[in-house]
């Protein structure tokens, strides 16, 4: 298993990137497909129309996400572990990423598909 660790800065505040990630419609928005996401903890998600799919773990509003993730080619039944880390500059956010335990023959796609598919078009969607 490998870890990812990645950090990404919008031109947004914190509560914009929270919001990207933990509201249906906008993550629909910015991704392109549909997403269906609770916003309490303990609460299931999917996106990307089913193809990724998790429970949230911990919630602090605008500041820390952590989700257990997992993708329908994965091993049945394991999960990865993805936190996502707000913080204010004054450029806008900071966002650190680390997701854990991704499964060896997925890092390289997974690393790469958190640049192309989220960080990216969240960054167009975001406009100051």
């Amino acid at each position: 298993m490998k870890t990812i660790k990645q950090k990404i800065i919008f031109k947004a505040t914190p509560e914009d990137v929270y919001e990207a990630l933990m509201d249906s419609k906008k993550h629909s928005k910015f991704t392109g497909s549909k997403a269906v996401i609770s916003r309490r903890v303990g609460g299931k998600f999917t996106c990307y129309d089913g193809s990724l799919s998790g429970e949230t773990i911990k919630l602090v509003a605008n500041k820390r996400i952590v989700q257990r993730w997992r993708s329908d080619d994965w091993p049945e039944g394991h999960y990865s572990t993805a936190t996502f880390e707000m913080k204010k500059i004054k450029e806008g956010t900071e966002l650190r990423f680390t997701q854990e335990d991704v499964p060896d023959d997925k890092y390289d796609g997974i690393n790469q598909g958190w640049i192309d598919f989220y960080w990216e078009p969240m960054k167009k969607m975001f406009k100051w």
